[in-house]
């Protein structure tokens, strides 16, 4: 097996700005990680990740079937369980109504907010993907304008490479005990113009292909904030890039997040130039991740069925015609649901009544002014989703 080279290092002064702490102050030294070029490097697997590979070749593909003719709601709730996921690893989080809110604009938390951001960030990267045939940086810097405008600390750098320092882990106000110092900011568009043409190589396997381009890109750490969202969505997008997925997003991120202290220290380790075992967890993740959401698919398939025996609508009715809209629009206002019914808005309120009535819906606001409703089994069954995973993690 062909070694995969080891990042490098460099000692650079350092000097803390603002008040720091004495032990702070004192810091005075710090050791920046170098990654290698890797534009054209070969990844040689060894045997058991060669058949991980194509065992999550297929499974990415087959999910990508599975949605069948319900694809526009498989795939949104495909894309809000890597975004809600994606997030957490973060740990980024908000309950189901706050997040339900915020996907229709309504007033919510921050967390919850940067929830619905971190979706429309993937969406963006992986549409881009598909459309243009490549990975951009003009696409990455879009999806991180996104994810972060509206960041209360971050948002003067939301679309922008860093100019500045950046470590993780350690102190708040140097990297000292830093888990990893990234490159200084002067090598990073280099070092990103070199990751691009990687990621838009044909001659290597596509998982392990976004595999070791998203533990690259989280070496780099090219933003000031939010690179574990944005080097997430990298993976999805280049697996619409090279055709693996049409339609759908594989929900990996719902994996990792089942252990994400694994997924830290194999990116880790990826930074001594052990890159097998990480491109073999996430082959096995994107097969676990893939069995999971089928579970899911075939669960959301099964809801209209319910939804109709809970309501018993009559036949063409606003309730009937409202309740197969539902997995495709599971957060909603009065005007959303007469517009999917063919009546007034005026004339819906009595249907989302006995839908509410009957269970099939539930609102998500106290005021009348503003009111909103959820189909809540559709969002709760992304928990669903993580609960499986997590049973598959410790299975195995």
């Amino acid at each position: 097996m062909t070694a995969w080279p080891a990042h490098g290092s460099k000692t650079m002064p350092w000097k803390s700005s603002g008040r720091p702490p004495r032990e702070d102050r004192e810091f005075t030294e710090v050791t920046v990680a170098l990654p290698p070029m890797i534009a054209g490097l070969w990844f040689e697997p060894g045997r058991e990740t060669i058949v991980a590979l194509e065992e999550a070749a297929v499974a990415v593909a087959s999910l990508d079937v599975t949605a069948g003719t319900r694809m526009a709601a498989i795939s949104g709730f495909l894309l809000r369980s890597e975004a809600v996921s994606s997030s957490k690893i973060e740990h980024v989080d908000a309950n189901r109504d706050d997040y339900a809110r915020a996907m229709i604009g309504l007033k919510a938390s921050a967390d919850a907010r940067s929830m619905v951001a971190a979706a429309d960030a993937v969406q963006g990267m992986i549409d881009d993907a598909g459309h243009t045939g490549e990975i951009r940086m003009e696409a990455m810097l879009a999806a991180h304008h996104t994810l972060m405008k509206d960041d209360p600390t971050d948002a003067s750098y939301a679309g922008k490479v860093r100019d500045v320092q950046n470590w993780i882990g350690g102190s708040d106000y140097s990297p000292r005990g830093a888990i990893h110092v990234p490159p200084p900011p002067e090598l990073v568009p280099e070092l990103m113009e070199d990751l691009f043409v990687f990621c838009n190589r044909t001659d290597v396997p596509i998982m392990a292909q976004a595999a070791i381009a998203h533990a690259q890109f989280e070496s780099i750490h090219p933003f000031t904030d939010g690179n574990g969202r944005i080097g997430r969505a990298l993976i999805g997008a280049i697996s619409r890039r090279r055709k693996l997925t049409k339609n759908t997003v594989t929900p990996i991120a719902s994996a990792m997040v089942a252990d994400v202290d694994m997924y830290f220290t194999l990116v880790n380790n990826y930074r001594a130039g052990d890159v097998d075992p990480f491109v073999l967890y996430l082959a096995r993740s994107a097969v676990h991740a893939s069995d999971a959401a089928r579970e899911s698919v075939a669960a959301l398939d099964a809801l209209p069925a319910v939804w109709m025996d809970l309501a018993k609508p009559r036949k063409g009715s606003a309730d009937e015609k409202i309740i197969p809209w539902l997995l495709e629009r599971p957060v909603f206002e009065a005007h959303n649901a007469a517009y999917a019914a063919g009546v007034l808005e005026k004339n819906v309120y009595g249907a989302l009544e006995r839908l509410t009535a009957a269970g099939v819906i539930s609102t998500i606001t106290q005021s009348k002014r503003n009111k909103a409703w959820v189909a809540t089994e559709v969002l709760d069954e992304v928990d669903r989703l993580n609960r499986r995973l997590a049973n598959i993690d410790k299975a195995a």
